[in-house]
Parts: structure tokens; sequence; C-alpha cells
């Protein structure tokens, strides 16, 4: 009697051999159904990961376009405020003049130096001479004055010519000593005919850290 009980409890627990072949045919049939709608997820999931990267990609490249649309425009308005400045019939008449210096890392002791001269006094006469550096800070905790032999390291060391009406740029590179704290960009031009000019800008503006006035590209000079 417990035999057949416990028979009948597994006959109750567990379905025939028949209905066990009917429930795995059901289950593989759900197993596929499942499988199928899985593949279809993932394939619509692919479709619209793609689509999001195709959208995300085209609006980063807008994005950049539009920044750099952005960028084109302000130089462009710059430079127009700066020949307005430099030519306009409101223009303040000025001699030669230093407009900007810009100071730009090549290394951990070279920098790379572009400075933009310009007058709009007596516009049918050619400005020449040549341009000289000298940058002021510390070294070892001790002011110093770096002249332009000693950022060109070369004793004699000649300046940057220049020659224009209007406006020009000249470039050139320099180096400083290792451990030396900039603070002071010293700009000399020693024109061929009139009295030198010197302007100081803190390396603050010359490196860009603060606004030290637009740059437009133009033919330019160099030192190398």
């Amino acid at each position: 009697a417990l035999l057949f009980g416990a028979w009948g409890l597994w006959r109750v627990a567990v379905p025939a051999p028949g209905d066990l072949r009917g429930e795995l045919s059901r289950t593989q049939e759900q197993l596929e159904e499942l499988q199928a709608q899985l593949a279809s997820e993932q394939q619509r999931t692919a479709t619209l990961s793609r689509s999001d990267q195709i959208s995300r990609d085209a609006n980063r490249e807008l994005q950049g376009a539009l920044a750099m649309r952005d960028e084109e425009i302000a130089g462009l308005r710059a430079d127009v405020a700066f020949y307005e400045r430099l030519v306009g019939s409101t223009a303040q008449r000025r001699g030669l003049n230093v407009h900007a210096i810009r100071m730009q890392p090549q290394s951990e002791r070279a920098w790379h130096f572009s400075v933009t001269l310009t007058r709009n006094l007596d516009r049918e006469v050619v400005s020449a001479g040549n341009v000289t550096l000298s940058i002021e800070g510390s070294l070892g905790g001790r002011l110093q004055t770096l002249e332009w032999e000693d950022l060109r390291q070369q004793p004699g060391a000649p300046g940057v010519d220049f020659s224009f009406r209007y406006f020009q740029q000249v470039r050139g590179d320099v180096f400083l000593p290792e451990g030396f704290e900039p603070v002071r960009v010293n700009v000399q031009l020693d024109p061929e005919n009139g009295p030198d000019v010197e302007q100081s800008f803190t390396w603050a503006e010359a490196t860009g850290a603060q606004s030290a006035g637009s740059q437009p590209a133009q033919e330019s000079r160099s030192a190398e």
C-alpha cells in the first residue's frame, strides 16, 4: 500500500512519459519562440544603436562645424575691429606701435613668439628696423632679466627685421633657462628712422591667459 501510494504520488508529481514528450515539445516551441523574439529584439536594438550612433556622430560633427564657424566669425570680427582701429576714419593716428605679442610653448624651454606691429601715421612712409625681446622673471628666487642674446643663446644675436606701411607680424623662437619663471615680456623696436620704441606685456597677456589684442594673419618675418 505504501509503495502504491508512493507511486501514486510520483505519478501525480511528474507527468507520464507521454506527457513529458508533449511538455518537451511545447517547451522547445516556447524556447524557439523566445529565441526568435530575442534575436528580433537584438537586431532592433542594434539598429537603434546604429541609428542613435549615427545621430550622435552627425550631431557631433554639426556641433564641431558650428563651433568652427563661430570661431571663424569671432576671428573675422576681431580682424574687422583691428582694421577699423588701424585705418578707419575715426582711428587714432599713431606711429610705430606694438599692437600685441603672443608667446607659445614649443617645448619645456623653447617658446615661439609672434609680435604684431602697427602704424597708421604718415601711411605712405615705410617703417623699417628690427625687433628684439627681453623677459623679466625670477630664477632661483632672484629677479633676473634675460636679454635678447640670452634668449637666443647667441652672443650679439641680430634682431628680427621688419618693414611695412600699416602692420606686420614678426616671429621667432627664444629659449628660457631651466627653472626660470617669466613675469613680463619687453618688446624693443629699433627703427631705421625715428626714436626707439619699447612696450611691455605681462606674461599672462603674452601667453593668452589674458587678452592682449587680436592678431590677424598676414605675411610675417621670422628669426629661426
